[in-house]
């Protein structure tokens, strides 16, 4: 399930409504093998992949080089105002609304624009891997509070939603990597490597926990020990080792391989020689994808060949499972025409109450959620049968087995190709091309 930015456990009623839906979306989704594929209406992958491209950089990257979650088919978006934003307006966490998620899918996505622009070597394609490497920097001045990086900005460049989150600054991490491990940062490198040890050395300091505005306080952190949170830390401390040199991110790096807990009693490195693991049939690889992408992380920086023989089967034992999420693309009509309505202040507003804590916002968020998916119920659709077969597609290709991946290409091949990405309202369908590049990588 998410990490923190979702709580369904509170309410047991919740997951088990939600156990059925998905056990349901999986049966009726069938085997792989009945993936239908229509020639006539679905183009070949690389064109699919290329109109997902074109659709990103046409419609959802803002003026602040920073990712929306969703916009009009036209590229048009109602941004909350300073005075939303600094009232929690829906809510506090930013939830739902179109700059929801812009550190994380920044982040994620550089991995597509750094993997597409290996290949083409072209000046426009590394001038928007520096966009949005850009946006991530953007994200993390825009608050006085050390470490924080936000979710997006308000209409003025600035205001922002007091929040953010384990899934929020775990991919500006990422992507910050990644771009630097691409060889692109040139002159940027010692700015890139300041923001990320100051930010790391403000986590730490509260104890992995990721910093937040007043009243808040905090919000979400690393120091758990699932899957969402283990390849996370262990991946920060392991970057922050090797981009410094300094002896105490390797003491930490260490202390968390070796740590055990929970409820199986697991080291830090079984957790991640594991993998990605649901105890139900709920699921949220769009959010799990983040750990896959920290172990994949691991795998390349680490040296061991016993750690990372043990990071590649945890990269292995994730692409089994995500492989099964695939299916739900054919559940995804690509002339579906449900209703989308972007005013999302229209329900959630009146809603809406003051909040002081992080509980008081979730609540308001989970409630204004309902409100929501009544108003536009294409909002459900592209989330169960867009973002989830879409980040599964990527956490497929993160699998360093190279004989296992060509085996898989087909499938995912007929997931890139599936969707006409002019008709979708969000983002979330961008691991598409991430997967496309890493596939087009594979077979060379």
């Amino acid at each position: 399930m998410r990490s923190d930015d979702f709580t369904w456990q509170s309410d047991p009623r919740r997951t088990r409504r939600r156990f059925i839906r998905d056990t349901a979306l999986l049966t009726a989704a069938g085997p792989l093998t009945a993936f239908p594929m229509c020639a006539a209406a679905e183009p070949p992958a690389a064109e699919a992949a290329e109109q997902a491209h074109a659709e990103i950089w046409r419609r959802f990257i803002g003026p602040h080089n920073v990712m929306l979650d969703f916009t009009m088919l036209d590229g048009s978006v109602s941004l909350p105002t300073p005075e939303e934003c600094r009232a929690g307006k829906p809510n506090a966490l930013g939830w739902w609304a179109p700059i929801e998620n812009g550190a994380m899918f920044c982040g994620l996505y550089l991995d597509a624009a750094v993997n597409r622009w290996r290949r083409t070597r072209s000046a426009e394609d590394a001038e928007k891997a520096r966009r949005l490497m850009e946006g991530l920097l953007f994200l993390n001045s825009i608050s006085d509070v050390p470490g924080f990086v936000g979710r997006g900005v308000s209409t003025d460049g600035k205001s922002h939603y007091a929040m953010g989150s384990n899934d929020q600054t775990f991919p500006w991490f990422l992507g910050l990597w990644r771009y630097l491990d691409s060889g692109l940062a040139g002159n940027d490198e010692r700015r890139i490597v300041a923001h990320l040890s100051e930010t790391a050395d403000a986590i730490v300091k509260l104890n992995w926990a990721m910093p937040a505005e007043p009243p808040f306080g905090r919000r979400g952190g690393f120091l758990g020990l699932g899957f969402d949170n283990v390849p996370r830390l262990l991946f920060v401390a392991k970057m922050m080792h090797v981009l410094s040199g300094d002896a105490k991110w390797d003491a930490i790096y260490r202390a968390a391989l070796a740590r055990r807990g929970g409820k199986d009693q697991h080291s830090g490195l079984e957790v991640c020689e594991r993998g990605m693991f649901f105890e139900t049939a709920y699921h949220h690889t769009w959010t799990s994808c983040c750990s896959v992408g920290a172990l994949r992380g691991l795998w390349e920086l680490e040296k061991d060949e016993t750690l990372r023989a043990a990071f590649a089967q945890g990269l292995q034992a994730s692409a089994d499972i995500a492989f099964q999420y695939l299916r739900l693309a054919q559940q995804f009509d690509r002339d579906d025409k449900s209703f989308f309505d972007p005013d999302w202040r229209r329900c959630m507003l009146p809603l809406w109450k003051p909040q002081q804590t992080e509980q008081e916002a979730q609540d308001l968020a989970h409630e204004q959620l309902r409100a929501f998916c009544k108003q536009s119920p294409r909002r459900s659709k592209e989330c169960d049968f867009v973002r989830e077969p879409a980040s599964a597609a990527w956490i497929v290709t993160l699998a360093p087995d190279p004989v296992i991946l060509t085996q898989r290409a087909a499938d995912i091949r007929r997931v890139i190709a599936h969707y006409n990405y002019a008709a979708l309202y969000y983002c979330t369908f961008f691991w598409v091309e991430s997967a496309w590049w890493r596939l087009v990588a594979a077979a060379m």
